[in-house]
């Protein structure tokens, strides 16, 4: 379902006083400012709103949403929500960094959270704002080795979104999965852009795609957000398989998505939510891995038949040694 403007209200007052405060009688007020693309990417966007309404069908909150335009008023966005009196908001996505942490700064009694916001462990945040990032390297290695393993041609193909680090590491993990299963395979890369844009351009991806297809690649995956609906589009047109991101996009071409890496926005904004209205609300960087279930893959019924029992132990072993550190994924 696609929703086009602000709207959605639901929460629960806190004692704004300090980060950890335990919340006084009423209802939060939660809001959400949504990436480039909004609603209807049937990834990043759609998670973090899937655990905005997980959070609103068990609390009793007061909740808004708003999907930017083209992002460049996301930082308008932001302050129009904190200036409501709403006691968390939540950006999504890494363009959100510098707006959120001023908005933070500015808005000392509202709590703020950032999804994939650009910033270490080691970086010093205001005490009302957590940065919430995820090892997406991990989950990607886990679905190169299934391109790698599923590969007929041993030409596989990676496109992502904005040329920029964050998507590197998917690209990274993806990679080195690749490689520790099939060290024949080859990988060819390609980037819609180096504007957030790049993250909402289907024909981009289906450009891009089709151009790897064509040079013998049998499967894909994409870390681009709307984008990644073209190389779907192009998987269907020349009947080759793809990887889907960020949820399980199996319904958006069930005729070739093998699996997907999982990347849990939405539990992230669902846990952040949940957390404030307790008066657990924990300030910093906070990361979330295999360990902690905030990245995975996809294997179901679905995809059964493409991972087959044998394959599927191995990307398992594979889990299992990256949660144990036996294996160290790189994520550049």
């Amino acid at each position: 379902m696609v929703l086009n403007v602000a709207a959605l209200v639901v929460g629960l007052v806190l004692d704004r006083q300090r980060g950890g405060a335990a919340p006084s009688a009423g209802r939060l007020k939660v809001g959400l400012v949504l990436d480039v693309g909004g609603l209807g990417d049937k990834s990043f966007n759609d998670s973090a709103y899937l655990g905005l309404k997980r959070a609103e069908g068990e609390l009793d909150l007061e909740t808004r949403f708003i999907e930017p335009g083209d992002g460049s008023d996301r930082e308008s966005a932001v302050r129009q929500i904190a200036a409501a009196g709403y006691d968390l908001v939540i950006g999504v996505g890494f363009i959100f960094t510098d707006d959120i942490r001023a908005a933070a700064e500015r808005f000392p009694s509202v709590r703020f959270g950032c999804v994939d916001m650009s910033a270490g462990p080691g970086d010093k945040l205001p005490s009302n704002l957590i940065g919430l990032r995820f090892h997406e390297e991990q989950g990607s290695f886990l679905v190169g080795a299934v391109a790698g393993l599923v590969s007929k041609t041993k030409k596989i193909g990676f496109v992502g979104g904005m040329d920029i680090p964050l998507i590197h590491k998917f690209e990274a993990g993806y990679r080195a999965g690749i490689a520790h299963v099939c060290p024949d395979c080859v990988l060819y890369a390609a980037y819609a852009g180096t504007e957030p844009k790049a993250f909402a351009d289907p024909a981009t991806g289906k450009e891009l795609a089709l151009a790897q297809y064509d040079r013998g690649a049998d499967i894909i995956f994409h870390a681009a957000g709307k984008t990644g609906q073209g190389v779907f589009n192009a998987a269907e047109a020349r009947g080759m398989m793809a990887i889907g991101t960020d949820a399980d996009q199996y319904r958006e071409a069930p005729c070739c998505i093998v699996t997907s890496m999982v990347k849990r926005v939405d539990v992230a904004v669902e846990q952040t939510i949940k957390d404030v209205a307790a008066g657990k609300f924990k300030p910093g960087v906070h990361e979330l891995g295999l360990a902690e279930d905030g990245v995975g893959y996809v294997y179901d019924e679905h995809n059964a038949h493409w991972i087959d029992e044998k394959t599927h132990e191995k990307v398992e072993e594979l889990r299992r040694q990256i949660i144990a550190g036996t294996i160290q994924v790189p994520s550049s």
